[in-house]
């Protein structure tokens, strides 16, 4: 087997005596940046940019869904893939999959095309997600999982908070080079970590190559409580934070308030919430546990969007955007830490991790839709209290599930 060579630079160790993040994930989560600001780039250009082939709303929103939906249908394949070739040449590959599916977008030439190629993104988008995932499984120190998982998403939501902003300039120069600019940025990001990760991780040449790690079947982790409960959140997380909060939420905002700057003003404090609570959430996933982290960010996720709909001021709309926010800070690296867990660093993961991305892909799927149906039917209050259900729902799973926070060193000596 290869040795993983290590990336770490002086000073890497945490003040608390946790061991070092190490610079194979520091290289990921610079990744994951770049790649963020690329997909917020061309995120808030994407529906003009389909009415410009004139088409309806409604076809303009399917070229948006239709990238999930291909993300939520290639999960399955790209977690086989990484299984079987490894999870560093399915991630280069992902990336250079989308860079090329974007670079290809600027250049459509109709409706029909726009709408395909958009789908081959999804298809790359899956495989470098899943694949990032299974690195940061094997690469974490069991003991940082939940910092190193916040990490790597504060990479992701401060990129997607930036992009927008450079994809509202570069619009002015035209609707079609945001997706350039998003191509250039991926094969930024695939030279980046083809280069700083060539020799750090092992990559399987053969069935018989013992640098392949052993599979984890995923019924091995569907009979851990761990991981259901994990399913359960990934779903409401989806839901929640993927789903409504980004198609619902904007749209009650302008109903009510009668004012588009409301609905980015709300968003924007959501996100806030996030990126100012995750650090913490991941410190109280290590010290705490991962269990009574992702419970408290369920319930503080419940309580934020579940109310929000009932919201007649425009205080405390704002207020309990940011309160909704701060439930996604804890849910998300507490999760993440606990399918890492029931993985392990010695095992691949690719078929596991494509199930829990699937899970919170089918609920950013699923959610727009049925609380939009609610709404329609019987008001913004009842649709967002639905949206509370769903979170709170995904609380009982977690009643029973066991603590896998692996105990310190120091915990280990005194027991």
């Amino acid at each position: 087997m290869k040795r993983l060579l290590p990336l770490r630079s002086a000073g890497s160790r945490a003040d608390d005596g946790a061991p070092p993040m190490p610079g194979e994930i520091r290289v990921l989560i610079g990744s994951a940046f770049v790649i963020a600001i690329g997909f917020g780039i061309v995120s808030p250009v994407l529906p003009a940019y389909a009415r410009s082939f004139d088409v309806g709303v409604a076809a303009a929103s399917a070229v948006v869904s239709i990238f999930a939906f291909f993300r939520l249908a290639f999960a399955p394949a790209g977690g086989a893939l990484v299984t079987r070739l490894g999870e560093r040449p399915v991630y280069l590959t992902g990336l250079l999959v989308v860079a090329a599916s974007s670079l290809a977008t600027a250049f459509a030439q109709d409706y029909t095309q726009l709408l395909v190629l958009r789908g081959v993104g999804g298809i790359g988008s899956t495989m470098f997600t899943v694949s990032a995932m299974a690195l940061l499984v094997r690469l974490a120190p069991p003991t940082i999982r939940g910092r190193v998982s916040s990490a790597y998403a504060s990479s992701f939501l401060l990129g997607g908070m930036v992009g927008p902003l450079l994809g509202g300039a570069l619009a002015g120069f035209g609707l079609r080079l945001p997706f350039v600019v998003y191509a250039a940025a991926l094969v930024v990001a695939a030279a980046v970590v083809w280069l700083r990760l060539q020799e750090a991780t092992p990559v399987a040449t053969g069935p018989g190559d013992t640098a392949a790690p052993p599979p984890m079947r995923l019924g091995e982790a569907w009979a851990h409580p761990a991981y259901r409960g994990a399913l359960a959140s990934a779903f409401a997380n989806g839901w929640c934070n993927f789903g409504v909060r980004v198609a619902v939420v904007p749209q009650f905002a302008v109903a009510v308030h009668d004012g588009t700057w409301v609905a980015g003003v709300a968003l924007a404090l959501a996100a806030l919430g996030t990126a100012a609570i995750l650090p913490r959430g991941g410190r109280m996933t290590d010290g705490l546990g991962r269990r009574p982290t992702v419970m408290l960010g369920l319930a503080v996720t419940a309580l934020g969007l579940g109310l929000i709909g009932w919201s007649g001021s425009l205080a405390a709309l704002l207020v309990l955007s940011v309160f909704s926010g701060v439930g996604a800070g804890f849910v998300n690296p507490a999760q993440q830490a606990t399918v890492s867990d029931v993985v392990g660093n010695d095992r691949s993961g690719g078929s596991v991790l494509s199930v829990f991305q699937m899970a919170q892909d089918a609920g950013a799927i699923a959610g727009p839709v049925i609380v939009g149906v609610v709404a329609d039917r019987a008001g913004y209050g009842w649709a967002f209290t639905v949206t509370g259900l769903v979170a709170a729902l995904a609380l009982l799973p977690w009643l029973s599930a066991p603590e896998t926070r692996p105990a310190p060193a120091g915990e280990v000596a005194a027991g």
